[in-house]
């Protein structure tokens, strides 16, 4: 498999990185379907919490986070539809409202994204008739600005998240961060918050969150820069702002993803360099069946284990972070903040920019920019809902340095919400696993012993089948499992002990609250428009004992959720 750092085997594509998908290998041409045949009728894996496990961290409510950019139909067709049946007085889409909170999603990254590095932030205030349209050089399109930063806080007060804001740093930089911040965190009796006031948004907006760019390494993005280039950048912008607001948390922009040349030495040069004024690091991970096309055996049993690069990543990241910490003699931690994640077909898009390439090199062109296209609108199937299910297992497990991840993007644009024009919005497989762990993944996060057969990988070499993570509030008395079986042909039966739970004796019992498995037969079967509820969690037959002891079967390619109370 093609490698851009020798470390990983199995890294995305990106916006403006062309890269195809590897030649089939003599596994792959061996079998053109995936097998969900086989049989485990006795345990052979077994996940256990021993009396003495100590915990990874408290579970941070950021780790449920997501991500809305002006992007295709995530903003104008996704949230904002004001023709739409359902629409509220600010053109909020009420149905797709009702399943981002079904959804659990805790903070929302706006607006970008590459979108942001060409942006005006005040092109998106007051009265929608006076605002300009604009060309958005990141995805070819035209922006009308109907939305912005005082519709997006209606937005999520109705939502009832928290907003991560971006930045301009392609085009701008410390002067539009600082009025940006005055304006929507200011007390009124200063310009720009006085400009708040009378746009009809009296209170601060109280922002906390804030990413300083976004991947300023990548050539696509307007205004990228070199390591050193971007770190005296974000230095005086983060040194500002928090002379503004010594309140805020600050993100600076990590590397675009562990593909790229200066991956690791990039954050060690910039958090060395701004680490007395930053509080977290981003991180981009993208993930796909790269024989997708061609239903490759070898290379789903490659996606399936997907995990094993962000373990890597996290890591590499974890590691560029403390040598930071160590040059400037410093106490404090940076965390990392996983702000793009997720499945993304990103071969797809990297052949529809070659053919717009293509076409735009051909002389001058002065049509119109389309407005909102259908871009990005992936269809997820049951093994990718099984990835991501593994992909959060491993956030929950790195929650002591991952204490923000924003899963990319909300809707539409490879999303877990789909919505239609004037019609129905939908879950998509990824729903399902995301919604289960940001609705009861509460209290401490937990690794528990694992053991496990192994399955082997062309990226990965051998890696466990089995991959789990407990969370516990010993305060509620209430704890979730998840589990995640990588085997992309065989079934694995396995012992759950949770009698090492922290305060267990003392509760008396631990009993079963709800147990659900996702799985498919046909791993590649999709939710649709017409058939939105094709692929959904099942009830999973299991019995667990007053000590927290049970046994259950988990087919090939399938994510369990085990929710028990005290």
């Amino acid at each position: 498999m093609t490698t851009h750092n020798s470390q990983y085997s199995a890294e995305t594509t990106h916006p403006g990185k062309q890269e195809s998908s590897p030649a089939p290998t003599a596994a792959d041409t061996t079998a053109s379907n995936v097998s969900t045949t086989g049989n485990a009728t006795t345990p052979d894996a077994s996940i256990a919490l021993n009396a003495d496990a100590t915990p990874v961290a408290d579970v941070p409510p950021r780790l449920f986070g997501s991500f809305v950019e002006h992007l295709g139909r995530c903003v104008y067709g996704g949230i904002y539809e004001p023709s739409h049946p359902t629409a509220d007085e600010n053109g909020f889409r009420q149905d797709v409202l009702d399943l981002v909170k079904e959804l659990g999603v805790t903070c929302v990254r706006y607006p970008g994204g590459n979108f942001v590095s060409n942006y005006n932030w005040e092109d998106g205030i007051g009265p929608r008739e006076n605002r300009p349209v604009r060309r958005d050089l990141a995805w070819h399109c035209t922006e009308t600005n109907e939305m912005g930063i005082d519709d997006f806080y209606r937005w999520s007060q109705k939502a009832g998240t928290e907003i991560m804001l971006a930045v301009n740093m392609g085009t701008r930089g410390l002067k539009a961060a600082l009025d940006e911040l005055e304006y929507v965190n200011g007390a009124p009796g200063t310009a720009w918050a006085d400009q708040r006031v009378a746009n009809g948004i009296e209170e601060p907006m109280d922002i906390k969150m804030w990413c300083i760019g976004n991947e300023m390494d990548g050539p696509w993005q307007v205004g990228h820069m070199s390591p050193e280039e971007y770190a005296g950048a974000v230095d005086k912008v983060a040194h500002a702002m928090k002379l503004a607001e010594s309140g805020l948390e600050l993100v600076a922009c990590g590397s675009s993803g562990a593909y790229m040349p200066t991956f690791g030495t990039w954050e060690k040069t910039v958090l060395t360099k701004a680490y007395e004024n930053l509080d977290f690091v981003s991180c981009h991970a993208y993930y796909f069946d790269r024989g997708h096309k061609t239903r490759t055996a070898a290379s789903m049993q490659d996606f399936l284990a997907s995990s094993e690069d962000m373990t890597k990543f996290i890591a590499t990241v974890s590691d560029a972070a403390d040598q930071a910490r160590e040059a400037n003699n410093g106490t404090k931690d940076i965390a990392l903040s996983f702000d793009e994640w997720g499945v993304w077909y990103s071969d797809k898009w990297n052949e529809q920019e070659d053919q717009w390439k293509a076409e735009a090199a051909q002389g001058l062109h002065h049509e119109p920019w389309p407005k909102s296209p259908h871009l990005l609108e992936d269809i997820y199937t049951a093994a990718d809902a099984v990835v991501e299910g593994s992909l959060m297992i491993t956030l929950l497990k790195h929650c002591d340095r991952v204490r923000s991840a924003s899963r990319a993007q909300l809707v539409n644009v490879i999303a877990p919400i789909m919505a239609e024009e004037h019609g129905p919005a939908w879950r998509q497989t990824t729903f399902y696993p995301f919604a289960e762990a940001a609705l009861h993944a509460r209290g401490q996060a937990y690794a528990p012993a694992i053991s496990s057969p192994t399955i082997h990988t062309e990226a990965y070499g051998d890696v466990p089948a089995i991959d789990a993570v407990v969370t516990w509030d010993e305060q509620a008395r209430t704890g979730l499992l998840l589990a995640v079986n990588r085997d992309a042909n065989t079934p694995h039966t396995l012992t759950i002990d949770l009698s090492g739970l922290p305060g267990l004796p003392g509760l008396g019992t631990l009993a079963l609250s709800k147990a659900q498995l996702l799985h498919e037969d046909d791993p590649y079967r999709t939710n649709t428009a017409e058939a939105p509820e094709a692929v959904t969690p099942q009830p999973l037959d299991i019995a667990m004992n007053a000590t927290g002891t049970c046994t259950a079967t988990l087919p090939a390619i399938s994510w369990i959720s085990v929710e028990f109370h005290g």
